[in-house]
């Protein structure tokens, strides 16, 4: 829960901080650069979660890789309390070592508690896990944005470690009822795995410290030097590690065929999530410059607008929750992340409507909420499906790694979104939104098409080897 405060806390002020001038204690960004900055902070957030799954898989475990991760998190956020350039760029990279920890050996320990052949429980379960981390999702913007956009904005940022540190200890204390459940790595890398680990580690701190000391020395170092390494990175890394994975001697002939089938779920995730990139920052920006935000007397903060998504999903999730559990398998997997895409796709649509009315003055505030009702809509559909699978595809000695490997596809979406928001400076906005939609849709309708194939190879047999060891539910 408090891992969602500190992530919806960032999004509703990080753009709107970014474009800031510094006479009002912001960075002072264009706003094309504020929002590409965004976008690859949230492929730093989620390209951690490779490593993060590799440590909770093989060193760590999930429960420890839990309380470390919350940890950095927390110091992340009261490191952002300094009002400094280089604290704002330590407490992000803390921030997003810490989510990578934290995020995919979270998820894969609350798979665990549902056996082989049980997705539709587990779907279930995810929705209702989604409810109860969108109350602080709902509550985040609210406190971050009204701190940061009137009272200062370090102040807002320093508020999430504040709920990130109870998270942490609220954790340590509920986890005492998991039994032996995530307490050591599912399988325990050798001394030569390690050393092998922290050798690849070195070698990649090097390939990016040796460049950008070589920008800096040279005096050409800008911020969107960062922002171009990271959406790169975001790009071919996933591709890298998908591939390395599916290669693994480790598995059978039959999950090797469920981790390629998977490969479609990865990128239905990674274009679910340039469409969020989109909305999280040109949305914020627009709440700010393009809406009509006075309430009588009041002028509603921009970052407020970014709780609507987490209200709108309190009320979808159990519903979506209650669907698929009596609907069962009858609504296939690419069928339902077809619907999730085409909300996404819609909320696009009424963008570019709303960007042609902005044209000629402030637009009705409704406009946005309507776009956060769609994106809300085709989160709480896409991503527990989408997680679910993750558990399913892999034995239970890959659950953290293939979790990572989910969130790494959606850094794989925030690199893509990092780079195209570069386009609606270029292109008419109404247009912009038009080619995303048009992307959406069409990805939708390739999944439906091949849905029996897909739905096929993604099949889990239950006598299989399990995707996460049954745990009783009585163990919690």
């Amino acid at each position: 829960m408090w891992e969602r405060f500190s992530f919806f806390g960032m999004i509703a002020i990080l753009a709107l901080y970014a474009a800031a001038p510094p006479a009002r204690g912001g960075l002072g960004l264009p706003m094309g650069t504020a929002a590409a900055l965004f976008g690859a902070y949230v492929g730093l957030v989620f390209m951690a979660a490779m490593p993060g799954g590799w440590l909770g898989d093989r060193v760590l475990g999930e429960r420890r890789a839990v309380v470390i991760g919350g940890s950095g998190i927390a110091l992340g956020h009261f490191t952002m309390l300094v009002p400094a350039a280089a604290a704002t760029w330590l407490g992000l990279g803390l921030i997003a070592a810490g989510t990578g920890l934290l995020k995919p050996n979270m998820l894969a320990l609350l798979g665990r508690f549902h056996g082989p052949g049980q997705s539709a429980q587990r779907e279930s379960t995810l929705s209702l896990f989604y409810v109860s981390i969108q109350l602080s999702a709902l509550v985040a913007p609210l406190v971050t944005g009204f701190l940061g956009e009137t009272v200062d904005w370090h102040l807002g940022f320093a508020a999430a470690g504040v709920g990130m540190t109870f998270g942490v200890a609220q954790f340590v204390l509920g986890s005492r009822s998991f039994g032996d459940l995530g307490r050591k790595p599912g399988h325990p890398a050798s001394a030569a795995e390690r050393r092998k680990a922290a050798l690849i580690a070195g070698i990649a701190a090097g390939v990016v410290a040796v460049p950008a000391a070589a920008d800096v020395l040279a005096g050409t170092f800008t911020l969107m030097h960062v922002v171009i390494a990271m959406g790169l990175l975001s790009l071919i890394a996933p591709v890298a590690y998908f591939l390395v994975l599916r290669r693994s001697p480790a598995l059978s002939v039959p999950q090797r065929s469920r981790v390629t089938a998977f490969g479609w779920v990865l990128a239905a995730t990674a274009l679910f999530w340039m469409f969020v990139i989109q909305g999280n920052s040109l949305l914020s920006l627009f709440a700010q410059h393009a809406t009509d935000r006075r309430l009588g007397g009041f002028t509603i903060p921009a970052g407020w607008f970014a709780s609507a998504t987490p209200l709108f999903m309190l009320v979808l999730a159990p519903v979506l929750a209650v669907l698929w559990t009596r609907a069962g398998e009858r609504i296939p997997l690419p069928v339902k992340i077809a619907i999730g895409l085409a909300a996404a796709a819609g909320s696009m649509l009424l963008m570019s409507a709303a960007s042609g009315l902005a044209a000629g003055g402030l637009v009705s505030p409704w406009w946005l909420i309507a776009v956060y009702l769609l994106l809300a809509l085709g989160e709480v559909v896409l991503a527990p499906v989408g997680l679910s699978a993750s558990v399913d595809v892999a034995p239970s000695t890959f659950a953290g790694r293939t979790m990572g490997l989910y969130w790494m596809c959606s850094a794989f979406g925030a690199g893509i979104g990092s780079q195209l928001v570069h386009l609606s400076a270029v292109l008419p906005r109404p247009v912009y939104y038009l080619v995303l939609a048009g992307a959406g849709l069409g990805s939708g309708l390739a999944l439906v098409l091949a849905r029996r194939s897909l739905t096929a190879r993604l099949a889990v047999p239950v006598t299989g080897t399990p995707a996460a060891p049954a745990v009783a539910v009585a163990a919690r």
